[in-house]
């Protein structure tokens, strides 16, 4: 099988994000996707972004055009949540994110009525019909097909840091998980999810998808649902590995070390120099670790078996190609990671609420909603129970 690999601006970002849509009292989910969407697929039909269903009808995405700087992509998902909200406030709906709903269980989600999501549902049944989760998906534009293996394999070192930095899924079904991201794990028990294969060049993905689309296992290159995956439509890398960040700040942060990072490898390899691959069962154990203990995770971070904690590393990698984020026009966004690691990640503060709330999850999707509408509002919400 042979797959072109599109032609993409070096280093343009785009931005996928998927919300949930709730009760704003009960902070129940509701599927009521279908009640507006085909309104605002019409109304958005000409702009930059999209609004499209997902899996199930409690959930909206929305993806931005292509940006030159991570500014404009963010800015294109905040004109689409805009736009949204001229729909779901008036229905008194509202909207989160976060990689797991804390309470919410899976027989009272209904599927979205499309003949893709019911085949994924009919072939996976009870993991499928489990997959109440929400990410992102971070795209970054690369200028040579030869780059892709390369970049991915390397970019694999990082995955917890992405991992850490997002985990907002720490609830499953009303109880604690005792993991920083539960998603991650639910997630990759669907077919093709999870690691991405240790592979070298595009001629070993094409031998790969001729395997798969044979032996039918999938229908073609967007059933791969790797945590970091070529995108051959867009001539992009796509990192999927991250949970739904639950504030815009957030994701534009984590969006511009993805940003940095494929950057950093694409100039390594203009110079000719090597990219460090992790042996793929550090790779696996690193995954695990970040999504057992967040951001106090120890990782693996060279072929030696060094280990480092996840935020200090990340500190190290943030001071390092702190130059490359101003050459990007996103040092703005780069600096929010330092700010997660300082008030912390989006699963640190829903426990911090559980606890000061003596456990009501319901609290916490309260601290989810307001997060999305206002930004990051913990201290406020704290003080609620200090009273």
């Amino acid at each position: 099988m042979t797959v072109p690999f599109a032609t993409s601006a070096r280093s343009t970002v785009g931005l996928e994000w998927e919300l949930m849509l709730a009760d704003p009292e009960t902070g129940d989910l509701v599927g009521r996707a279908p009640e507006f969407l085909p309104e605002l697929e019409e109304r958005t039909a000409l702009e930059r972004y999209t609004v499209t269903g997902e899996l199930l009808t409690n959930t909206v995405e929305v993806t931005s055009g292509i940006g030159d700087t991570v500014a404009a992509a963010v800015d294109d998902i905040g004109d689409a949540i805009a736009q949204v909200r001229t729909l779901t406030d008036p229905r008194d709906i509202a909207l989160l994110c976060a990689g797991s709903h804390p309470f919410a269980q899976w027989y009272e989600q209904e599927v979205t009525d499309k003949t893709r999501y019911h085949s994924l549902i009919e072939r996976t049944q009870w993991w499928g019909r489990n997959m109440m989760i929400w990410g992102i998906h971070v795209h970054v534009g690369v200028d040579d097909v030869d780059k892709v293996f390369p970049i991915i394999g390397a970019l694999a070192t990082y995955l917890p840091h992405l991992q850490a930095l997002s985990a907002s899924s720490p609830f499953w079904a009303g109880e604690r998980t005792g993991y920083a991201s539960n998603r991650a794990l639910v997630f990759q028990q669907l077919p093709t999810a999870g690691l991405p294969w240790p592979l070298q060049d595009w001629a070993e993905y094409e031998s790969y998808l001729d395997d798969m689309v044979h032996t039918g296992v999938m229908a073609d290159a967007t059933e791969v649902r790797w945590d970091i995956r070529p995108a051959p439509r867009w001539g992009t890398i796509e990192v999927r590995a991250c949970d739904g960040m639950s504030t815009l700040p957030e994701l534009a942060a984590v969006a511009a070390l993805v940003q940095v990072l494929v950057e950093h490898y694409s100039r390594e390899l203009d110079d000719g120099r090597p990219l460090e691959h992790l042996q793929p069962w550090f790779v696996r154990e690193n995954k695990w670790r970040a999504a057992r203990y967040g951001m106090d995770a120890r990782v693996i971070v060279d072929r030696s078996g060094t280990e480092r904690l996840v935020s200090e590393h990340l500190a190290e990698t943030v001071e390092r190609l702190r130059p490359i984020a101003e050459e990007l026009h996103c040092a703005r966004e780069f600096a929010g990671l330092t700010t997660i690691a300082a008030q912390g990640a989006s699963y640190q503060r829903q426990i911090m609420v559980a606890d000061a709330s003596g456990g009501d999850l319901r609290e916490v999707v309260q601290h989810l909603i307001r997060e999305f509408r206002q930004g990051p509002t913990l201290r406020d919400h704290l003080a609620d129970f200090a009273h």
